[in-house]
Protein backbone atom coordinates (compact mmCIF):
# COMPACT_ATOMS: atom_id res chain seq x y z
CA UNK A 1 0.00 0.00 0.00
CA UNK A 2 1.48 3.68 -0.83
CA UNK A 3 1.99 5.72 1.75
CA UNK A 4 -0.77 7.89 1.70
CA UNK A 5 -3.12 4.77 1.27
CA UNK A 6 -1.28 4.27 4.60
CA UNK A 7 -2.34 7.56 6.18
CA UNK A 8 -6.28 7.16 4.81
CA UNK A 9 -6.45 4.18 6.38
CA UNK A 10 -5.39 5.53 9.87
CA UNK A 11 -7.67 7.99 9.41
CA UNK A 12 -10.74 6.63 7.81
CA UNK A 13 -10.44 3.31 9.31
CA UNK A 14 -10.01 5.04 12.86
CA UNK A 15 -13.23 7.22 12.24
CA UNK A 16 -15.48 4.29 10.63
CA UNK A 17 -13.95 1.76 13.45
CA UNK A 18 -13.37 -1.71 11.64
CA UNK A 19 -11.61 -1.21 8.15
CA UNK A 20 -11.20 -3.71 5.87
CA UNK A 21 -10.43 -2.19 2.79
CA UNK A 22 -7.08 -1.07 1.78
CA UNK A 23 -7.10 2.41 -0.07
CA UNK A 24 -4.93 3.42 -3.21
CA UNK A 25 -3.63 6.63 -3.56
CA UNK A 26 -6.27 8.82 -4.40
CA UNK A 27 -8.83 6.30 -4.78
CA UNK A 28 -12.34 7.66 -3.81
CA UNK A 29 -13.76 4.58 -4.52
CA UNK A 30 -12.28 3.64 -1.04
CA UNK A 31 -14.34 6.04 0.78
CA UNK A 32 -17.33 5.24 -1.11
CA UNK A 33 -17.47 1.61 1.29
CA UNK A 34 -17.40 4.00 4.80
CA UNK A 35 -20.92 4.57 5.42
CA UNK A 36 -20.74 3.18 9.24
CA UNK A 37 -18.01 6.75 9.65
CA UNK A 38 -20.76 8.53 11.85
CA UNK A 39 -20.66 5.84 15.12
CA UNK A 40 -17.66 7.57 16.66
CA UNK A 41 -17.70 11.17 15.68
CA UNK A 42 -18.83 13.28 18.26
CA UNK A 43 -22.50 13.66 16.91
CA UNK A 44 -25.45 11.21 16.74
CA UNK A 45 -27.92 10.76 14.65
CA UNK A 46 -30.11 14.10 14.81
CA UNK A 47 -28.02 15.72 16.58
CA UNK A 48 -27.75 19.48 16.50
CA UNK A 49 -24.32 19.75 15.82
CA UNK A 50 -24.85 20.99 11.99
CA UNK A 51 -21.15 21.23 11.44
CA UNK A 52 -20.65 17.41 12.21
CA UNK A 53 -22.07 15.72 8.61
CA UNK A 54 -20.26 12.79 9.57
CA UNK A 55 -23.50 10.83 8.42
CA UNK A 56 -23.88 13.28 5.49
CA UNK A 57 -22.78 9.87 2.72
CA UNK A 58 -24.59 6.90 4.69
CA UNK A 59 -26.31 4.38 2.98
CA UNK A 60 -26.76 6.56 0.03
CA UNK A 61 -23.36 5.03 -2.22
CA UNK A 62 -21.62 9.03 -1.63
CA UNK A 63 -18.27 9.20 0.34
CA UNK A 64 -19.32 9.92 3.97
CA UNK A 65 -17.43 12.84 5.84
CA UNK A 66 -15.11 12.30 8.12
CA UNK A 67 -14.10 14.65 10.66
CA UNK A 68 -10.00 14.38 10.08
CA UNK A 69 -9.37 16.61 12.69
CA UNK A 70 -11.52 14.95 15.44
CA UNK A 71 -9.50 12.09 14.58
CA UNK A 72 -6.28 13.15 14.42
CA UNK A 73 -6.88 15.35 17.93
CA UNK A 74 -8.30 12.16 19.31
CA UNK A 75 -5.22 10.31 18.46
CA UNK A 76 -2.79 12.96 19.44
CA UNK A 77 -4.26 12.85 23.18
CA UNK A 78 -3.31 9.28 23.41
CA UNK A 79 0.52 9.45 22.74
CA UNK A 80 2.95 10.68 25.57
CA UNK A 81 4.88 13.13 23.30
CA UNK A 82 3.64 16.41 22.47
CA UNK A 83 2.59 15.91 18.53
CA UNK A 84 1.91 18.92 16.59
CA UNK A 85 -0.06 17.64 13.50
CA UNK A 86 -1.07 20.57 12.33
CA UNK A 87 1.77 21.97 10.53
CA UNK A 88 4.33 19.26 10.75
CA UNK A 89 4.19 15.86 8.66
CA UNK A 90 6.57 14.34 10.76
CA UNK A 91 4.29 14.51 13.61
CA UNK A 92 0.98 14.00 11.73
CA UNK A 93 2.71 10.62 10.89
CA UNK A 94 3.72 9.70 14.37
CA UNK A 95 0.44 10.49 15.87
CA UNK A 96 -0.73 7.77 13.26
CA UNK A 97 1.79 5.37 13.92
CA UNK A 98 3.21 5.37 10.51
CA UNK A 99 6.84 5.58 9.47
CA UNK A 100 7.80 9.48 9.36
CA UNK A 101 11.38 8.77 8.44
CA UNK A 102 13.00 10.87 5.67
CA UNK A 103 12.78 8.21 3.15
CA UNK A 104 9.06 7.38 3.87
CA UNK A 105 8.51 11.22 3.61
CA UNK A 106 10.39 11.36 0.25
CA UNK A 107 8.56 7.91 -0.91
CA UNK A 108 5.30 9.80 0.03
CA UNK A 109 6.30 13.16 -1.89
CA UNK A 110 7.02 11.20 -5.14
CA UNK A 111 3.97 9.14 -4.98
CA UNK A 112 1.84 12.91 -4.66
CA UNK A 113 4.42 14.37 -7.53
CA UNK A 114 6.15 16.57 -5.33
CA UNK A 115 8.63 18.78 -8.43
CA UNK A 116 11.07 20.55 -5.65
CA UNK A 117 14.04 19.58 -4.20
CA UNK A 118 13.69 16.30 -1.93
CA UNK A 119 16.78 17.43 -0.83
CA UNK A 120 15.59 20.67 1.51
CA UNK A 121 13.30 18.41 3.63
CA UNK A 122 12.05 21.40 5.25
CA UNK A 123 10.52 22.78 2.31
CA UNK A 124 9.32 19.61 1.01
CA UNK A 125 7.42 18.83 4.54
CA UNK A 126 5.60 22.01 4.07
CA UNK A 127 4.79 20.80 0.93
CA UNK A 128 3.54 17.30 1.86
CA UNK A 129 1.85 18.46 4.60
CA UNK A 130 -0.46 20.76 3.30
CA UNK A 131 -1.02 18.15 0.06
CA UNK A 132 -2.16 15.53 2.08
CA UNK A 133 -4.38 18.01 3.74
CA UNK A 134 -5.76 18.78 0.53
CA UNK A 135 -5.77 15.18 -0.29
CA UNK A 136 -8.03 13.93 2.36
CA UNK A 137 -10.34 16.26 1.85
CA UNK A 138 -10.47 15.35 -1.99
CA UNK A 139 -11.43 12.09 -0.45
CA UNK A 140 -14.22 12.56 2.05
CA UNK A 141 -12.26 13.83 5.06
CA UNK A 142 -13.47 17.19 6.38
CA UNK A 143 -10.25 19.30 6.66
CA UNK A 144 -10.38 22.76 8.42
CA UNK A 145 -9.26 25.47 6.06
CA UNK A 146 -6.22 26.95 7.98
CA UNK A 147 -4.83 23.04 7.46
CA UNK A 148 -5.24 23.05 3.60
CA UNK A 149 -3.27 26.80 3.47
Amino acid sequence: MSIFGNIMSAIFGRAGATHGAQPSQGSPSSQGSQPSAAPTGPATSGASSGSSSAASGQGTGQKSTVDVEAVLKGLAANKKEKLNWRTSIVDLMKVLDLDSSLAARKQLAQELHYSGDASDSAAMNVWLHKQVMIKLAENGGKVPEDLKH
